[in-house]
This record gives structure tokens, C-alpha cells and sequence, in this order.
């Protein structure tokens, strides 16, 4: 099923406004710095892969991107009910309205 345009820029929008939300975040922006530092002692090692460095890098981005995925969704999640409350609420308006015209 696809959407019209007008849904789908306001999607994307939400979207947008969402990530730019999750970016700005205190404790997310404090697991990215330490992250990053991670990742920049890791180019002081020879096999990078190897490195306790490149581990602790790999273990905070996994935890960084869970953080933001799971936010992401939850998110979604919450915009998608009351999206669905939303119509169902018009539905039943619309629904009452064609009962009260044909009594």
C-alpha cells in the first residue's frame, strides 16, 4: 500500500524532528564523546581488530545504536497509536454523524 505524498512528508518530518530530538539528548550525547574516545585510541594500536581499544569502541557504538534505535522506535511506536486513536476517533464521529442524518 502506499501512501500519498502528503503522509509521506509528514513521516519524514516526524522523522527528521525525532533523530534531531535524539542527537540533541544529554545522556546520548555523553555516550557519543565517550565513543568517540574509543575510537580514537584505537588507531594507536598495530592490529586494530585485536585491540582492547577497538573492543571497548565496538562495545560502546553497539550500545550507542541500541540506545537510538530503541528510542527511535519507541518513538514510532507511541506516534503510530495515536495516530490509530486519532482515525478510529474520526471513524466513530463519522459514524454517528450518518446515524443522527437518517434518524
Amino acid at each position: 500500500m502506499d501512501f500519498p505524498p502528503w503522509i509521506q512528508r509528514a513521516i519524514q518530518a516526524r522523522l527528521d524532528e525525532v533523530t534531531a530530538r535524539i542527537e540533541h539528548d544529554p545522556e546520548l550525547s555523553l555516550i557519543r564523546g565517550e565513543t568517540d574516545e574509543a575510537f580514537e585510541a584505537l588507531f594507536a594500536g598495530q592490529d586494530v581488530q585485536q585491540t582492547p581499544e577497538y573492543i571497548e569502541w565496538e562495545n560502546r557504538y553497539i550500545v550507542r545504536k541500541g540506545i537510538e534505535n530503541e528510542r527511535l522506535y519507541m518513538q514510532a511506536l507511541r506516534d503510530g497509536i495515536q495516530l490509530t486513536a486519532s482515525l478510529l476517533g474520526q471513524s466513530m464521529l463519522v459514524e454517528k454523524g450518518h446515524e443522527s442524518d437518517q434518524s
